[in-house]
C-alpha cells in the first residue's frame, strides 16, 4: 500500500491539475519548437513532371465524381417524394440531404486527404491558395479536375435515370421563390466562410502541434460543417458552397432556371473562401504581424 501511495503522490506532483489559459497557454505554445512552413511558390513547373501531382488531380476527380453521384441521387429522391404526395415525410427529407452531403465529405476527405489534401471543392482550393498552402499550378489543376468529376458524376445519374432526372430538377442549385439574388449570395458567402474556416482550423499544423494530446480527425468537423450549412441554407439556394457541385448539376440539367442565378454559386463561395482565408491568416494566426 505504501508503494501505491507513493506512486499517487509522485503522479500528482508530476502533472499539474490546472491547465494554462490565455497568455499562459500562448507562452507555452511559443516555447514549442514549431517552425512556420514556407509559403508555396506561385508557380512550380517541377510539379508538372511529378506523378504525385497527377495522382492528386485524379483523386480530386474521382472524389468529386462520387460526391455528385450520391448527393444528386439523394436530392432527387426527396424531390420525387414531395412531387408525389406534397410532403417529404416518407423519405429522408432536408435532414437526410444534409447528412448525405456532410457524410460524403467526411468519407471522401478521409480517403483522399493523404493524396491530394481532400479539397473536393474549388472554393476550398481557392482559399488554401490565397493562404499560400499550394501553388497556382496545383490550384488550377485541382479546380479543373473537380469540375470534370462533378460533371461526370451528375452525368452518370442522368444516364441511369434520364426522365426522372429532367423532371426532378437534377439537383441543380437555384435561388428559391421568395428569396432575392442578394439573399442567395449572402447565404453562399456565409456558408462557404463557415466551411473554409473549419478546413483551416481542422488542418492547422500549429494547432495540431500545440494540441497533440487531443486527437482530431480533421474530416469529422469538416463534414459536420457541411451538414450544418446545408440544414440552414437548403431552403434558400439548395446549398451550393461548392462551385464544382453547382456547375456539374447545371451543365447536365441544362435548363434556363439552372443558369439564371448560376453566377451566385461561384461568386458567393469564392468571396466566402477569401474572407475565411483572410480571417484565419491575419486574425487567428496573425502571420503578417510575426517577426521574420
Amino acid at each position: 500500500m505504501e508503494g501505491k501511495e507513493e506512486d499517487v503522490r509522485l503522479g500528482a506532483n508530476k502533472f499539474n491539475e490546472r491547465q494554462p489559459i490565455g497568455t499562459a497557454a500562448q507562452s507555452q505554445d511559443d516555447a514549442k519548437d514549431y517552425k512556420e512552413p514556407p509559403p508555396a511558390p506561385l508557380f512550380e513547373p517541377e510539379e508538372l513532371t511529378s506523378w504525385s501531382f497527377y495522382r492528386a488531380g485524379i483523386a480530386e476527380f474521382f472524389a468529386t465524381f462520387l460526391f455528385l453521384y450520391i448527393t444528386v441521387l439523394t436530392v432527387m429522391g426527396v424531390t420525387r417524394s414531395k412531387e408525389a404526395d406534397g410532403n417529404t415525410c416518407n423519405t429522408v427529407g432536408i435532414q437526410g440531404i444534409a447528412w448525405a452531403f456532410g457524410g460524403m465529405i467526411f468519407a471522401l476527405v478521409y480517403c483522399t486527404a493523404g493524396i491530394s489534401g481532400g479539397h473536393i471543392n474549388p472554393a476550398v482550393t481557392f482559399g488554401l491558395f490565397l493562404a499560400r498552402k499550394l501553388s497556382l499550378t496545383r490550384a488550377i489543376f485541382y479546380i479543373v479536375m473537380q469540375c470534370l468529376g462533378a460533371i461526370c458524376g451528375a452525368g452518370v445519374v442522368k444516364g441511369f435515370q434520364p426522365k426522372p432526372y429532367e423532371r426532378l430538377g437534377g439537383g441543380a442549385n437555384v435561388v428559391s421563390d421568395g428569396y432575392t439574388k442578394g439573399d442567395g449570395l449572402g447565404a453562399e458567402i456565409v456558408g462557404t466562410f463557415i466551411l473554409v474556416y473549419t478546413v483551416f482550423s481542422a488542418t492547422d499544423a500549429k494547432r495540431s502541434a500545440r494540441d497533440s494530446h487531443v486527437p482530431i480527425l480533421a474530416p469529422l468537423p469538416i463534414g459536420f460543417a457541411v451538414f450544418l450549412v446545408h440544414l440552414a441554407t437548403i431552403p434558400i439556394t439548395g446549398t451550393g458552397i461548392n462551385p464544382a457541385r453547382s456547375l456539374g448539376a447545371a451543365i447536365i440539367f441544362n435548363k434556363d432556371k439552372a443558369w439564371d442565378d448560376h453566377w451566385i454559386f461561384w461568386v458567393g463561395p469564392f468571396i466566402g473562401a477569401a474572407l475565411a482565408a483572410l480571417y484565419h491568416q491575419v486574425v487567428i494566426r496573425a502571420i503578417p504581424f510575426k517577426s521574420k
